[in-house]
């Protein structure tokens, strides 16, 4: 019985080359998992015919590269998750004075499991890479932009690797869904990350934004997402507990949030005199456009005896736009005064009204801060080139210094065609 025993101790090498020869799975599997089993032995089983075999080799730490290039390929799923699992966990001792071509290695490895068809096997992969510093710029890429969200999702919400770069161009690709959400959650979202995603249209991923408060969203991103505010309900819970929320966001917030919330937004502890009474005047505005009931209670709707002429409290800018359109008071003039008013909502809605734009794409217009394709929106809108200069400068906060300025004085410093071809860009047909 001794000498069996001995005679299949793996770590006995003239027993090891008789094991790896045995017509028995269990005896060859033996060897591929033992910690001491020689490298050209566990090379050897890496194209073992039974799959128990090769996944005792692709999890074995001693197993040469050279086995696990060929496991990378292997034809069964649980071998190559197997093998990504362990040189996963390997990229974070990989140190520099280790050979070349083992780290060369290592690398194709992942980058092969990478390119597997089966999502688990990718799936596996960015679970271990997610959190690493070390990982190789390239990989992390690639998995950030993989067409599965359990792919895709772990990596762009927690890699340190990838840049503002990278995350902006995976956004403006138009990633599939979910993945917005995932770059909001991030630790740190920086504040053109912040106005990339309030732009995108994505109510879930505006809703994890807001609800981040790492998140540096600059007041006029904000604006923004105020400016839609009021038809996302999800939004409305994180805005009011948003840190560091400006009184004038507050007093915008307490004209159409739940009373609830704006009992909420009454409660925050950073409220300032000038944001309280800023708030306290919002809420008075709202109490007297809604009324109250027989008991001093806010009335929340109001009814056909409204006085007639009296405008709903809640007409969005757009709206309003399209009726001032329709009565013809659309006017320059009117729109300048909303712009000085600091009315950007207003402005954007008249805008699109105007140049019969979709107001998203005004507002991707804008997002640009490209002064000619701003310029030529104004041009559509058939407004002036001095507004145009004020728009490029208090909308879109485009420098002084790269503002396009009024060609002798007043006109257009592009021809008609110019600018067609500049809104050519955003899909908008040139104006006749």
């Amino acid at each position: 019985m001794t000498q069996r025993s001995e005679a299949l101790d793996p770590t006995d090498y003239e027993a090891a080359k008789r094991m790896v020869q045995s017509a028995d799975p269990a005896v060859r599997r033996r060897v591929a998992e033992h910690p001491e089993t020689r490298p050209e032995l566990l090379y050897y089983l890496a194209a073992d015919a039974a799959a128990e075999v090769r996944r005792a080799i692709a999890t074995n730490t001693g197993t040469p590269r050279q086995a696990d290039l060929l496991l990378v390929k292997d034809r069964e799923l649980s071998v190559r998750g197997a093998v990504a699992r362990k040189i996963a966990k390997l990229l974070p001792d990989l140190t520099a004075d280790q050979a070349s071509q083992i780290e060369r290695m290592t690398l194709e490895c992942l980058d092969t499991l990478a390119r597997d068809q089966a999502t688990e096997i990718r799936c596996i992969l960015a679970e271990a890479l997610k959190d690493l510093p070390g990982a190789p710029h390239a990989l992390i890429n690639g998995l950030a932009r993989d067409v599965e969200l359990s792919v895709c999702a772990p990596v762009l919400e927690h890699s340190p690797i990838l840049t503002e770069e990278d995350l902006l161009d995976i956004i403006m690709m138009g990633p599939v869904a979910g993945t917005m959400s995932a770059i909001a959650r991030r630790r740190t979202v920086s504040p053109a990350l912040a106005d990339a995603i309030a732009r995108a249209d994505d109510e879930a991923a505006v809703t994890a934004l807001l609800g981040n408060p790492s998140a540096q969203i600059r007041e006029e991103t904000l604006d923004r997402i105020l400016d839609q505010a009021p038809r996302h309900e999800p939004w409305h819970a994180p805005l009011v507990r948003r840190p560091r929320l400006p009184a004038r966001a507050m007093a915008r917030l307490a004209s159409f949030v739940a009373d609830n919330l704006l009992k909420v937004l009454q409660e925050r502890p950073d409220l300032d005199p000038s944001a309280a009474r800023a708030l306290a005047d919002a809420v008075r505005e709202r109490v007297g456009k809604r009324g109250t009931d027989g008991r001093g209670r806010p009335v929340l709707d109001i009814g056909e005896d409204e006085p007639a002429g009296r405008e709903e409290p809640a007409e969005r800018p757009a709206d309003r736009a399209r009726r001032l359109n329709k009565e013809g008071k659309l006017t320059e003039k009117l729109v300048e005064g909303a712009l000085d008013e600091g009315d950007r909502a207003f402005v954007l809605a008249a805008l699109a009204e105007l140049s019969t734009v979709p107001l998203p794409i005004v507002d991707r217009i804008i997002g640009t801060h490209a002064a000619r394709a701003v310029t030529a929106l104004v041009w559509r809108a058939g407004l002036s080139m001095r507004f145009a200069r004020q728009v490029q400068l208090r909308v879109a906060q485009i420098p002084p210094k790269t503002a396009l300025n009024a060609r002798d004085g007043v006109a257009y410093p592009m021809s008609d065609d110019e600018m067609r071809w500049q809104l050519e860009f955003f899909g908008i047909e040139g104006k006749d």
